[in-house]
Order: structure tokens, then sequence, then C-alpha cells
């Protein structure tokens, strides 16, 4: 199996999507799960950031003029449904089905085309850059697939290619590249914990003092620490099983 990480980073005015979480710097799109077939592409995807940015980005879901994975200029005429699953306060699930038309062109279907059946997808959104990580068998043309994914994608985006390897069994399940896993207002408040003390014991530093310090409003600061914390303690979890830790040394 080979897989192919690359990133479509979109201008302004060319995807709903892509605008939206332009101007939500704390929002993020990751998918849950994403299939295609000839003739429609249905997915889930699961969306985090302050309450604002989800109520903007459910309306580019819902309000756009044509489905946000369409790569098609204009309205392609395709029949699209987007229903929310979860609206938690900094959650949102969505689901999107999408029937094409000859005018309908997207990468899980140029992919189809060209890599074969038994492909995999793994979707992030962020600011204006869309990841893609696709897994394919390895027998198909992945020249040709680039080459009708540039055509299709046209003057919209400029296309970035990440990384084209072997799966190997020491790969971690969605390893997107490790700079794409924390969106940067994240991960300089995380910088910025770390380097003025606030999680040293005592601390040095208090979320109201490092709020002044970044000229950012506690509130902002407090949800990024959360959102960035969680994301590392998910990640350590799944590693799996950690060795025994002496407990003198807690």
């Amino acid at each position: 199996m080979r897989e192919l990480v690359f990133a479509l980073d979109y201008r302004p005015g060319c995807n709903a999507v892509a605008d939206t979480l332009a101007d939500h710097s704390e929002a993020r799109i990751r998918s849950l799960s994403l299939h295609a077939t000839a003739d429609c592409l249905w997915r889930v995807d699961h969306v985090t950031g302050p309450p604002a940015a989800l109520e903007d980005v459910a309306d580019a879901f819902l309000t756009a003029d044509y489905y946000a994975d369409c790569l098609a200029t204009d309205d392609c005429g395709a029949t699209t449904r987007t229903e929310i699953l979860e609206h938690g306060e900094d959650t949102l699930v969505l689901y999107s089905y999408w029937e094409r038309t000859p005018r309908c062109d997207s990468v899980p279907h140029i992919a189809l085309e060209h890599l074969g059946d038994g492909v995999l997808f793994e979707t992030r959104n962020e600011g204006r850059r869309y990841t893609w990580r696709i897994v394919h068998t390895g027998d198909g043309d992945v020249a040709a697939f680039f080459d009708e994914l540039e055509r299709a994608v046209g003057d919209c985006a400029a296309m970035e290619m990440r990384r084209s390897t072997e799966v190997s069994s020491g790969s971690e399940a969605g390893s997107v590249p490790a700079d794409e896993n924390l969106p940067p207002a994240q991960r300089a408040a995380l910088r910025a914990a770390v380097e003025h003390g606030y999680y040293e014991t005592p601390r040095n530093v208090d979320v109201g003092d490092l709020a002044e310090l970044l000229d950012v409003p506690r509130s902002t600061l407090t949800y990024r620490l959360r959102r960035a914390e969680a994301h590392l303690a998910r990640r350590y979890v799944d590693r799996g099983p950690a060795a025994d830790v002496p407990t003198e040394s807690l």
C-alpha cells in the first residue's frame, strides 16, 4: 500500500469553506469518514472551534451555491444534501451527500479513476489549506492522477505535494504532517505558556497575565490552551500503553 499526502491552498472566492476558515483561525475540520463511488460521494466531518466559527462553518456547508468538495468553478447542477448530526459548544459534526453530474469533479472521483478501487481518504481543513491523505494499492497511475487534479483545480488553488511513500506498520493512523496537527494560534498559545512558566509548579504566570502578554482576551487564551491540551492528551493515549513510571518520579 502507498500513501499520498498533498495540500490545496485555495484562493479567496474559490471555496466557501476555505473562505470561512480563513476568517476563523481557531476553527479546523477533519473528516471522520469519506466514501465515493463513480456517481456519488458521502462524508462525515468533525469541526472544532469557538461558537461563532461553528455557526459560520455550518452556514458555509448548508448554503453554499454548490457542494464544497466539487472542483467546478460554478454551480454544476449536482444534487446535494448536508445535515448537522451534532452541534455542541465547540464541536460540530456534519453529514454531506453529493450526487454528481457530468460537469462535476472532486479529489475522490479523480482518485478512483486513476488509482483504482479500495482507496482510503482522510482530510483536514485549516484556513485556506485543505490537506488530503490518500492510501491506495500502488497499482494506479499517480502521475495521471495529479495531472487530472491540476487541470480540475485550475487557478482556484495552488497544489503542494507533501509525501508519497509506502505505508509502513509504524505509521500513525491519520498521520497528516505534524505541522497540521494544531492550528497556529493554539501552537503559539501553548509555546508561550511553556516559555513563561504557566505549566511550572507553582506557576510563574497565571492565565490572565499570560493573556495580557499575548494581547488576547483571557477567554480566547483559555480556549486555545484547552483545545491544544485536549489534542495532545488524545495523541498520548492513542499511542497505546506506556512503560510503567515509578511513583516517586511523579
